[in-house]
């Protein structure tokens, strides 16, 4: 699953932006998530929600869902992190409006030069928005695309240089690629390294819940190795081989 980020100051053309990029995939054939943030600290759905459904939520639930005819809502009553919204998503292409703690390629959307300056990190990859209305090549030496008069280009982009998000370790944990994991999706955004130079994809134990592979840091990856290997090394019909483990809860 390949994801991109869209951010940019309000007004300045986030939403055409997601878009154009999200119809255009669709159009490619690709199937296609999105996440919107939300930036208000007093945005909450209606507390209504349909008398009944709403009345579960005020009451203490913890996790509603509402599935009528032909939607299902699910209303976790937190804030999870970008990491645990992405195991819900299986899809080609994830778009994330507003979302800027995600481990892949940004696009800004600005309405001058000095906006981009201000939101300008390691993972910025194009320019959009208000500011491609004056028809500028490039900004700060990143392309411009303008979404309405250069769909095609845009969408040819973000097929290009959308990967998968890499996990959100603090640097303690890993850093045996040689960098954060941000730092390390901002080289992977530049086309410095390439998605698969994160170690973690040459797991020496892979940890599946529910169909969703759960990466792991390789400390904790040679604790469970060596767990089970005590175990299994006293039991009767050992042998040195591909071992798999499955719990039932």
């Amino acid at each position: 699953m390949k994801a991109i980020a869209i951010n940019g100051t309000s007004n300045s053309g986030k939403t055409t932006v997601c878009e154009v990029i999200i119809k255009g995939l669709r159009e490619r054939g690709y199937t296609v998530g999105s996440v919107k943030e939300i930036h208000s600290p007093d945005f909450a759905l209606d507390p209504d929600l349909g008398e009944d459904t709403g009345r579960h939520r005020n009451s203490g639930s913890q996790l509603v869902t509402a599935r009528a005819f032909y939607e299902t809502d699910v209303l976790y009553q937190e804030k999870l992190s970008i990491d645990e919204i992405l195991k819900h998503y299986d899809h080609d292409f994830v778009i994330l409006e507003g979302v800027t703690d995600c481990n892949c390629p940004r696009i800004l959307t600005a309405h001058n030069e000095d906006e981009v300056k201000e939101r300008m990190d390691e993972r910025v990859v194009a320019v959009s928005g208000v500011l491609a209305n004056t028809d500028p090549p490039e900004v700060l030496g990143f392309p411009v695309f303008h979404a309405l008069k250069n769909p095609k280009g845009l969408v040819d982009f973000v097929e290009e240089r959308a990967f998968e998000p890499l996990p959100s370790f603090d640097s303690d944990c890993c850093s045996l690629c040689g960098y954060s994991c941000r730092e390390l999706s901002g080289r992977i955004a530049r086309q410095k390294a390439r998605r698969d130079d994160c170690v973690l994809d040459t797991q020496m134990v892979e940890l599946v819940i529910d169909g969703v592979a759960i990466p792991m840091v390789p400390f904790v990856q040679r604790i469970l190795k060596n767990a089970v290997l005590g175990v299994a090394k006293e039991l009767d019909g050992y042998k040195h081989s591909k071992i798999e483990v499955r719990l039932k809860i």
